[in-house]
């Protein structure tokens, strides 16, 4: 693990990400080296909480975008907050890995004010991606330069990806970092969310072979994460 005490190096010009400090972070999941970098081309603060020495080949990753209202306040309208614990005691469990914390992808990189509305399209029966698109959006905004800069700096060679999303795969590998493997993150489905993870499937190709095959979309609305 990289310690508190260790030189902090200036890779901005190599990766658009500055490493800015580690601390020690203890949570319920286990003990993390919290590594805080600046995020130059996207202009955000970001965060890696690294389990064990996770330098060199095939470490376990997650790239977890924000969602403030799944991950802060438990929403059960989306996965997120339940695949973000999940993915923290992954990493514990397996000895050694990494949770990259992606701020500024909230609702898939549309920002919170403009998910909330987008939430409110939905309850009034549209999908996610339709959701997006009403509000002159893209369905998915998000970048993964920066995590991928981040995971440079991390000396991370290669990764096995805890994500369903195959854009994420594709992001970091054009990013210059391999994917060995991409490793299932399979929630099981909510009332509230089940027609929102399917609209993940069936539109954005999130690997979700644990759904139906067939959900109605009045079974619930669900907002725009993940």
């Amino acid at each position: 693990m990289i310690g508190t005490e260790d030189v902090l190096h200036d890779t901005t010009r190599r990766t658009g990400v500055e490493h800015a400090v580690n601390v020690q972070l203890s949570t319920e999941y286990g003990d993390f080296l919290a590594a805080g970098y600046l995020d130059h081309d996207g202009g955000e603060e970001q965060i890696a909480l690294i389990h064990g020495d996770i330098a060199g080949e095939d470490v376990l990753t997650r790239l977890h975008s924000e969602c403030l209202t799944g991950d802060a306040f438990g929403s059960r309208h989306c996965e997120c907050g339940e695949q973000l614990s999940a993915a923290l005691r992954a990493v514990v469990s397996e000895g050694r890995g990494v949770v990259v914390y992606l701020r500024g992808h909230e609702g898939r990189g549309i920002g919170l004010l403009a998910k909330l509305r987008a939430m409110r399209l939905q309850a009034e029966g549209l999908d996610t991606v339709e959701a997006n698109l009403a509000l002159g959006l893209p369905d998915d905004a998000r970048d993964y330069r920066g995590a991928a800069g981040m995971l440079h700096d991390l000396g991370v060679r290669s990764v096995r990806l805890l994500s369903n999303n195959p854009r994420k795969r594709d992001a970091l590998q054009r990013h210059g970092i391999a994917v060995r493997e991409q490793v299932p993150l399979l929630i099981p489905p909510r009332t509230e969310n089940l027609f929102y993870q399917v609209t993940k499937r069936e539109r954005l190709g999130h690997h979700l072979p644990h759904l139906p095959v067939e959900v109605s979309r009045t079974a619930e609305p669900s907002p725009t994460a993940g």
